[in-house]
């Protein structure tokens, strides 16, 4: 069987792993696209494996989907998480415990008091990508300072809600899940970090997890999930195909879904 990476980092931990679990076994082929410059293959491969999230590498797979290639994730639902507007609408909309989200042409739409600066703010780029801008603000002079430099583009404001400081990291890859904490960004010296086993996760984080996966038509991805108190739920972002570090046996569920991936 012949997978396709469509990454410029074929070395990510993650999918060297499952690279070099895919070569062992059976002598799968596995073919690295990188997005920033490769064209469109006249023979495509059996599966794409989408984990570059940038517009070439969704044009890429939108390429490919077009001639008949399975992609996964799909570049519809790799893009639709890329923007937060949309992906809190789809979630309220489908009844997820999704954190209520107002969206800003631009920082000094949120500075002129439309925010309601009564409480702590996470301000996020609307548009998700690496380095983008994810801040906590409190005050009006927070918030003016933050538009007077803030880049011209759009943003989306969260309530912040007050949690322990951690930030409960799931990851889905198939019907396999799993879990860490990690450190907030917004609250970078809270306690904690590492790998927790399902069977400590609050009841029903784990179908909730999946239910993301059904809503968002992903088969990889990461949900991150406060805890509101008592194993209370808000999620706050959804991604497609992170990179899932350090958590055994993603290589390997990885592997599996590339020679087995869903109609």
């Amino acid at each position: 069987m012949r997978i396709g990476l469509i990454t410029p980092d074929p070395g990510h931990p993650l999918l060297a792993a499952a690279t070099a679990l895919l070569t062992a076994a059976g002598g799968h082929e596995v073919e690295v696209l990188d997005p920033d410059t490769a064209p469109v293959p006249g023979d495509p491969a059996d599966v794409y494996l989408l984990k570059a999230r940038t517009p070439r590498a969704l044009a890429l797979a939108r390429a490919l989907e077009a001639g008949g290639a399975r992609v996964v994730n799909s570049a519809a639902a790799t893009g639709r998480c890329q923007d937060r507007t949309a992906m809190a609408a789809d979630a309220l909309r489908a009844g997820l415990p999704f954190a209520p989200t107002r969206t800003y042409a631009s920082g000094a739409h949120i500075a002129l008091g439309e925010a309601e600066p009564a409480g702590p703010l996470v301000v996020k780029s609307r548009h998700s990508r690496k380095g983008d801008v994810v801040v906590r603000l409190e005050g009006e002079a927070q918030l003016r300072d933050f538009a007077a430099g803030a880049p011209d583009e759009p943003f989306v404001v969260q309530d912040f809600v007050p949690n322990p400081g951690w930030d409960h990291k799931l990851w889905a890859i198939g019907p396999h899940v799993f879990a860490a904490l990690r450190r907030s960004e917004l609250s970078p010296s809270a306690p904690g970090g590492g790998p927790v086993p399902l069977a400590e996760l609050p009841a029903g984080w784990t179908g909730l997890v999946r239910r993301v996966g059904e809503v968002f038509a992903l088969d990889v991805y990461g949900v991150d999930v406060i805890d509101t108190g008592a194993g209370r739920p808000l999620i706050v972002d959804v991604n497609a195909f992170p990179g899932i570090r350090n958590q055994p046996g993603a290589p390997e569920a990885l592997a599996a879904l590339a020679l087995d991936p869903p109609p």
